[in-house]
């Protein structure tokens, strides 16, 4: 019997240990990059959101332009954003600004800000969604993206 219970518990104890490195591996960085994102921005994973930020994409000289970051969960679920905030920083070279993004529409925080569309933009977003704690991600929307090679057997299926 006692043997019985400490096998049940390890048996759980590393199928719990197998979803959890299963469910990092598939939300990183290289895969997100691997993707298109739903509305051609470049999307993190930050806490239980994925953030897809979507910034002009032809601005060759620092100006102001639209930023926008639609908020979702891992299963693509949009996220009411209402009574949330946003603030994404912007750094490119020697210039660093932030902007604050308002809530807008259904998922979405908007805003304006100052950059140019090129590969030394860095962006650090910090999302506090209503009544919860703030979450950060890193963004590098114009970076050149190196190809990862996805095995066929490693499909992106939500099982939540």
């Amino acid at each position: 019997m006692k043997i019985a219970k400490i096998a049940s518990n390890l048996l759980c104890v590393g199928a719990l240990s197998v979803g959890a490195i299963t469910t990092v591996n598939a939300h990183d960085n290289a895969y997100f990059d691997s993707i298109k994102s739903a509305n051609g921005g470049q999307t993190r994973m930050a806490g239980v959101y994925h953030f897809e930020l979507v910034l002009a994409k032809d601005s060759k000289e620092a100006k102001e332009n639209s930023i926008t970051v639609y908020v979702t969960d891992h299963a693509s679920k949009a996220l009411v954003t209402a009574g949330g905030t946003a603030s994404l920083t912007i750094v490119q070279g020697k210039n660093k600004s932030t902007v604050t993004l308002l809530p807008s529409g259904t998922n979405q925080f908007t805003g304006k800000g100052v950059y140019a569309s090129n590969a030394n933009f860095k962006g650090a977003l910090t999302v506090t969604m209503a009544g919860k704690p703030a979450e950060q991600a890193r963004f590098t929307p114009f970076a050149p993206v190196k190809a990862v090679p996805v095995k066929k057997d490693e499909g992106h299926e939500h099982h939540h």
